[in-house]
């Protein structure tokens, strides 16, 4: 049984890399009904061009689905499109959620920007811990820096179409040749070049995960009480606040709130725009319980689910049937015993 990694993912079929050579497989039947999929970046046991077995994940991300990744590589342009700080935070939170390692880089470096703006990325990301990198790809600057944080590592890329990625990714290794479009004037956004989520080989100890999706991240799958969480900057605070439940917004006895000017006010601004898409998720999950519960009824001290009354009336009508057919048979014995 040899061992390898899904690289790729299209219709049926699952290509898979031992290392060495790559294979194209099908997922034995027993697999397709797991609740669990495949994705790309699963190490899978496989045989003659079956998989056997995935092997368990270190981590994984829902949207787009990639497992087992070392990095997130993010992505943004320092113009054209003009860098986009809540965006860029909602990234952030996003490789927190997931407790992968983030590591913020700034391409288009050849282009006109205000160099103010590099002290205020420095002054915001740098005292939390994040590597930054300036890079240009049509000028080839920073790529060696950029190649080194890749070294014997998979990373995942993520930001806005646009901002570069595949543009990085053919300055390291030309030979990929990967499609890229330039920004629209008008909209100040790139045009999705990656189609597929898919894990590329940049050397012979680098991988890149080019992914076409998150474009669209929501904290809508999270409580609000957890998004503090995400903010290394936020979550320093909330240890003193007041109350444990605590959401930093106008409490009374709010140590974040009180500490507010520690804070920069782009990266509370996200707090508070991810706090309210988290309270969807909040009222949807109370209103699915509120659901379930006019779902069941108390007998004898115990709740069981309650039968809808189209079920009811089904039961009902198959009860008369089994008295109305026991009762003819009951007949027909009497008149047998007549006789």
């Amino acid at each position: 049984m040899a061992e390898g990694q899904i690289y790729k993912i299209h219709s049926d079929f699952y290509y898979v890399d031992d290392g060495v050579n790559s294979f194209e497989c099908k997922i034995r039947e027993v697999l397709k009904k797991q609740k669990e999929k495949i994705i790309v970046g699963d190490f899978v046991e496989f045989d003659n061009g079956v998989i056997k077995k995935i092997i368990r994940r270190k981590n994984y991300i829902k949207r787009p689905s990639v497992a087992n990744i070392d990095q997130v590589i993010i992505v943004s342009a320092l113009k054209e499109p003009d860098l986009d700080l809540h965006q860029l935070n909602r990234y952030i939170a996003l490789a927190e959620y997931y407790k992968i390692p983030a590591v913020l880089c700034f391409n288009k470096d050849d282009l006109k920007w205000d160099k103010h703006l590099g002290e205020n990325i420095k002054n915001i990301y740098g005292p939390l811990g994040y590597k930054i990198v300036y890079t240009s790809a049509t000028e080839h600057k920073g790529i060696k820096n950029f190649e080194k944080l890749l070294e014997g590592k998979t990373s995942v890329l993520c930001g806005n179409s646009g901002v570069g990625k595949s543009s990085l990714i053919n300055a390291i290794n030309p030979d990929l040749n990967l499609r890229t479009k330039n920004v629209s004037e008008k909209t100040q956004r790139g045009t999705h070049t990656t189609r597929h989520c898919e894990i590329i080989k940049i050397n012979n100890s680098s991988r890149i995960v080019d992914t076409p999706g998150f474009s669209n991240v929501r904290f809508d799958f999270i409580l609000p009480a957890d998004v503090d969480l995400l903010f290394e900057d936020i979550a320093g605070f909330r240890d003193n606040c007041k109350y444990s439940d605590c959401l930093h917004i106008n409490e009374d006895g709010c140590n974040v709130l009180d500490n507010i000017d520690k804070i920069d006010s782009t990266r509370y601004e996200s707090y508070l725009a991810f706090i309210d898409e988290a309270k969807e998720y909040k009222e949807k999950i109370k209103f699915e319980g509120k659901k379930e519960e006019h779902s069941k009824k108390i007998v004898h001290n115990k709740q069981i689910a309650k039968i809808s009354e189209k079920k009811r009336q089904s039961a009902r009508n198959t009860l008369k049937q089994k008295i109305y057919k026991d009762i003819e048979n009951y007949k027909e014995g009497l008149e047998n015993e007549d006789e």
